[in-house]
């Protein structure tokens, strides 16, 4: 790639932070940092992970890691004047970098890296501290991506630094405990397409060719909230012969067959929902199965799904796309919904918050639905750590 005249002309390093937001690591960076202009940031970014690595996808000259939950990056800055009005503490843009490709996608919001955004915003003194009686601070972030607001709540000590070590919380997919840091997403119905359903459709019919060059059609429910996503029944994809159950454990002989039926389905579903189909980080798209194992009734666990992410099965749920479900299965009539009524009879749980079973373990979302069927937020427990502060090369 060629380098424009700006970018060049900009230090080289810059300074960072690698942080552990839930499931995902990811370097943060102040935008008084990076170039004025965005259309300058794009060789920076793509040096510090380290992409494009279309040989071997390891990233090993960056900080990458060869997935796509560690190929991320947030920009941070203080809230403008008018943000601030409405009592916005930071604001802050998320970055998925491609791997194998050059690809610097805007489009989404990452739900695990943000529940560090507060910390590292009161780390770097970019905003007040107000700690509660309960020695607990919450900032409020505004996600330029979404333009949704995100409030996170996490301990911090008597001098307003963050507390990240507190033995208060596990999350599946990261050993040991952590402080508790909860996110809750304000509003966040139509984050890409400003509707919650963007077809107006609680399910929809999606014609697309499977890799054979059969016709085939399918069942989906396209939700928009914290992220726009694609939820099709893994049983439906059997019922076409797709090798679905392979392609879970892992099976290399299914891969490439089966990753090509799912990213038919989601350009698809990103066309109906009038989103650009050849953009892969949104919209995601996620297989949902009924529980299935002796142990998930047992565990109340009300839907099993597998995610893909930039075209890759995901180790666990993107974070986003677990909020997205948790709020789909509170609306009644989406494929997530029947699945979750279907589950409950069987294991009698009333619970308010959905159990969702993923490759890396369980996790809990809730979300909050008004009387008039507005989504008011939707809320899950993270953890994170600081692992490395200093200057990141590109």
């Amino acid at each position: 790639m060629r380098l424009s005249s700006s970018a060049l002309r900009h230090p080289n390093p810059i300074p960072a932070s690698f942080l552990r937001g839930g499931t995902s690591k990811g370097i943060f960076l102040k935008r008084a940092h990076l170039p004025t202009s965005k259309a300058d940031w794009k060789p920076i970014f793509l040096g510090i992970m380290g992409s494009p690595d279309a040989e071997y996808g390891r990233q090993l000259d960056g900080m990458g890691g060869g997935v796509s939950s560690l190929s991320k990056i947030c920009v941070i800055e203080p809230p403008t004047p008018e943000q601030s009005k409405r009592h916005i503490d930071i604001q802050y843009t998320f970055v998925q970098v491609g791997i194998k490709d050059d690809s610097v996608d805007y489009s989404g919001n990452c739900g695990n890296l943000t529940s560090m955004i507060g910390a590292y915003a009161l780390d770097e003194r970019m905003c007040p501290a107000t700690r509660n009686e309960d020695g607990r601070a919450r900032v409020r972030s505004l996600n330029t991506n979404t333009q949704k607001i995100i409030d996170t709540t996490f301990p911090v000590s008597e001098s307003g630094i963050p507390i990240l070590d507190s033995p208060e919380a596990t999350i599946a997919g990261v050993s040991g405990q952590a402080s508790q840091i909860v996110c809750e997403y304000i509003d966040p119905a139509g984050a890409r397409t400003s509707k919650l359903l963007p077809t107006s459709h609680l399910t929809d019919q999606l014609d697309f060719d499977l890799p054979d060059g059969k016709h085939a059609s399918i069942t989906a429910s396209l939700i928009d909230a914290t992220n726009p996503s694609v939820f099709v029944l893994s049983d439906d994809l059997r019922k076409l012969g797709v090798d679905v159950d392979n392609y879970i454990i892992g099976k290399e002989s299914s891969s490439l067959h089966v990753t090509k039926a799912l990213e038919a389905i989601r350009q698809r579903g990103a066309q109906a929902m009038k989103l650009d189909p050849t953009a892969q980080a949104q919209p995601k798209i996620a297989l949902l199965s009924l529980p299935n194992t002796d142990s998930d009734i047992p565990n109340k666990v009300d839907v099993v799904v597998h995610a893909l992410s930039m075209g890759v099965m995901h180790k666990a749920v993107p974070m986003t796309l677990g909020l997205c479900l948790g709020v789909a299965a509170k609306v009644e009539g989406t494929l997530a919904s029947l699945i979750v009524q279907n589950a409950r009879q069987l294991s009698g749980s009333q619970d308010d918050l959905i159990r969702i079973k993923h490759p890396g373990g369980v996790v809990e979302v809730g979300a909050e639905i008004s009387e008039d069927s507005k989504v008011e937020s939707a809320k899950v427990v993270r953890t994170g750590k600081r692992l490395m502060k200093g200057v990141v090369w590109w």
